[in-house]
């Protein structure tokens, strides 16, 4: 009966296509997804599929790109690769509460949780002006939302930048883009307690990921990894 009232009730447009969605929409949603309007059931079953048409099929294991631990959701193409850019540059921050869900959920499943029980997520982090400009950090978007899923302990002051980069896209070398980041990410104001998972949208060539590990680990803390919504690249 709580269900089938919702249904009624609670309708609201698809994120993609702005068709009507209810919250009972999927068999699999409990009633905490229910009372969270960030949750996957925001995408009408058609887009949610196609969404899902680009995940990993092996998501549930860390694998090394360049010998960088990343868990990659899923395909940086098609619906999720609109998605991110809906988040990105539409200011659809909905989108972004979406892919951090679908990563934490999909995190939850694997193994990797039973591996790393307490973990710090530290999002990547953007240049102060850059963000006040678009007036968000897509990584902490994600990062936020994959907290709420997992559980997992939020520190989005761990690391900073302070060097305003060019847009990496524009750089086609590995040791261009190196350069263009070599002391652009500092240590920030609060360090992390436990070992660190970063959380990023999109994972290149590892250069950004590269550049913040290196950063803790000349303190002597531990990074596990990174984990993405997506990996250009990456095929089934």
């Amino acid at each position: 009966m709580f269900d089938q009232l919702l249904s009624v009730f609670l309708k609201f447009p698809c994120e993609f296509c702005n068709r009507p969605v209810s919250f009972s929409r999927r068999s699999d949603c409990s009633k905490d997804m229910l009372r969270d309007r960030n949750t996957p059931d925001r995408l009408c079953e058609y887009c949610y599929n196609r969404l899902l048409s680009n995940r990993s099929p092996d998501v549930d294991r860390l694998k090394l790109f360049q010998a960088q631990s990343t868990f990659a959701w899923g395909r940086y193409d098609g619906q999720v690769k609109r998605a991110i850019a809906l988040m990105k540059y539409d200011r659809q921050l909905k989108m972004g509460e979406i892919l951090g869900t679908l990563l934490g959920e999909a995190w939850l499943k694997s193994k990797l949780v039973e591996q790393y029980p307490k973990t710090t997520v530290v999002p990547i982090p953007m240049y102060h002006q850059k963000q006040k400009s678009r007036g968000f950090n897509q990584a902490e978007i994600i990062a936020s939302s994959f907290c709420r899923a997992t559980g997992y302990r939020l520190n989005n002051r761990a690391l900073i930048r302070v060097k305003d980069t060019a847009a990496m896209f524009n750089l086609a070398s590995l040791s261009a883009r190196a350069k263009n980041l070599e002391g652009a990410i500092e240590l920030g104001v609060r360090l992390p307690k436990y070992p660190v998972l970063l959380i990023d949208d999109i994972y290149t060539t590892g250069t950004t990921i590269k550049e913040a590990t290196k950063v803790f680990q000349a303190k002597k803390i531990k990074v596990i990894g990174v984990a993405v919504v997506a990996k250009a690249g990456l095929r089934n």
